[in-house]
């Protein structure tokens, strides 16, 4: 589940799980009942925008979480201290996607560039 729309991320995280073969949803800040959808999902990508916005209790145990938000202080989409001794696996806030997201468009860039493009 991917909670964000934005074309920058939430779109494009879901299409590539789309293309892994993912059952995806695809929710946002204005889902009515969101957090029984979250706690629904066996990963949830927290791409909303909105500081600690997807609360921990509405992550089921054992859940994957992916937080790509960042925001001052520290503090990503996902109320991570709640969730982080409950869940199989979660990205630090900071240091989780957003490394890998620069150094994918860096290697996308030079990709790019190399071919003529």
């Amino acid at each position: 589940m991917v909670v964000g729309r934005s074309p920058i991320l939430g779109k494009h995280i879901a299409m590539m799980l789309l293309n892994a073969n993912v059952t995806v949803t695809i929710c946002h800040s204005k889902t009515q009942g969101l957090p029984e959808i979250v706690r629904s999902a066996d990963i949830v990508v927290g791409a909303v925008g909105k500081p600690e916005f997807i609360k921990g209790a509405w992550i089921h145990d054992g859940a994957v979480v992916v937080d790509a938000g960042y925001h001052p202080g520290n503090i990503g989409d996902v109320e991570l201290s709640a969730v982080m001794d409950r869940c199989s696996a979660y990205t630090p806030v900071p240091g989780g996607v957003g490394p890998m997201t620069i150094a994918i468009r860096i290697a996308q860039t030079v990709a790019t560039a190399e071919a003529g493009m």
